[in-house]
């Protein structure tokens, strides 16, 4: 199982919300280049870059960040939050990320999506599903929808599209756990599915959880941050 550490951006700087609630930021560096450095020296190759003023304001907004870490550091990067055009998904590659991370756009505008799935190749993508009560949640967890998951997610599989990560926003940011129960039931469905988790990690014990249903990856933020996790303890995943 791959472990892939979150930097969340607002104005330049490292920041993690709770429950996607942009009242209740905490700021954890001024300069993401430095985390992701101390990521990659961990022997961590992956990074969840989110550009939550993107988010906010729907088009990409962060790009320098995402520039400066992919052109310092060796770290595989997806990038998300604002990529609500063609010229978004152009700036993000152009930026340097391996993948852009997309959600609202897949749900709003799906023949919008398909197109871009089709002209860039649907392996450049990671497929955020964000949800609550098993139904999507949309522009940073804003707007629920009444799209339940698992036909959001065999929608996309069936398009191409294999890197799917999927985030409980009633455990986001809390370290209460992770939804170990909904992931579980995602991947008996889709066996063939590349599924991240996201949202509630809190301990190592949570990791060996996921790993233990068969998640390919998990997307780990906070836990990381307030030190429930430290670096040293990754090192059985690496």
């Amino acid at each position: 199982m791959i472990i892939i550490p979150a930097i969340d951006i607002i104005d330049g700087k490292c920041v993690r919300l709770t429950q996607g609630d942009y009242s209740q930021k905490k700021e954890y560096s001024k300069h993401p280049l430095e985390i992701a450095k101390r990521f990659e020296d961990a022997g961590l190759k992956r990074l969840h870059l989110v550009d939550l003023d993107g988010a906010k304001e729907k088009k990409v907004k962060n790009w320098k960040v995402l520039e400066t870490i992919a052109s310092k550091t060796s770290l595989v990067i997806d990038f998300g939050g604002g990529i609500a055009a063609e010229k978004d998904l152009g700036i993000v590659f152009d930026s340097g990320a391996a993948f852009a991370t997309v959600g609202s756009i897949a749900v709003k505008n799906e023949s919008e999506f398909i197109k871009w799935l089709l002209m860039f190749g649907a392996d450049r993508f990671l497929l955020g599903a964000d949800v609550k009560d098993k139904m999507i949640v949309i522009h940073g967890w804003t707007e629920k929808t009444k799209n339940p998951v698992f036909d959001f997610i065999e929608k996309y599989f069936g398009k191409g599209v294999q890197q799917i990560f999927c985030t409980d926003v009633s455990k986001d940011g809390k370290l209460e756990g992770p939804s170990v129960e909904l992931y579980t039931e995602i991947i008996e469905k889709f066996p063939g599915l590349y599924f991240i988790a996201s949202g509630g990690v809190a301990s190592i014990r949570d990791l060996h959880a996921l790993k233990e249903i068969g998640c390919k990856a998990v997307i780990i933020g906070k836990a990381l941050y307030e030190n429930r996790i430290s670096l040293t303890d990754l090192k059985e995943f690496l």
